[in-house]
């Protein structure tokens, strides 16, 4: 699908979509934010939404997904601040600079990887999605998110520790 056809067929979703997003968010800026996600995702899919029946009943479930994934992520959040903060007490400046250097790096490498695989890390790790909804909304096999989930880690490991022995 080229960029005219989206902008006809999936921009129109819009306030449909922002319906969903406000209903099963916590407030007007997370709703804001999972559409601009969905966007993304549909955008990423563009050339294999063809293959779906219902391209609304799609947008409206990876809405409604991003909307429950964001929830999960704030219930943990609380918990994962607190063990930064803890962890952070007990570091060193020096441990700091150190630990805020890989953080970059990774980022460096992550961002080298070919789309597909960032894609697939960024929704599994990010977003917290699970192989089988990956593999339904890029429109794959789950065996094939697990190819290039394999690929990704493989690829970011060896440049990650290649730095480090260097």
């Amino acid at each position: 699908m080229d960029k005219e056809r989206f902008i006809t067929t999936v921009i129109p979703l819009r306030e449909k979509l922002m319906f969903f997003a406000r209903r099963y968010s916590d407030g007007e800026e997370d709703a804001q934010d999972v559409l601009q996600e969905v966007f993304a995702k549909l955008w990423v899919i563009r050339e294999e939404l063809h293959k779906y029946d219902n391209l609304t009943a799609l947008s409206v479930q990876i809405t409604k997904n991003l909307c429950f994934n964001k929830i999960k992520q704030k219930k943990r959040k609380h918990s994962i601040f607190e063990q930064f903060a803890y962890e952070a007490d007990n570091k060193t400046n020096e441990d700091r600079v150190e630990q805020k250097d890989e953080v970059k790096h990774l980022f460096r490498i992550v961002d080298k990887l070919p789309d597909l695989q960032q894609t697939v890390l960024r929704m599994k790790y990010v977003d917290d999605l699970d192989a089988e909804e990956i593999a339904q909304l890029l429109g794959c096999t789950r065996e094939a998110i697990w190819m290039n989930l394999s690929r990704a880690r493989k690829k970011v490991k060896e440049l990650f520790f290649k730095r480090e022995g260097e």
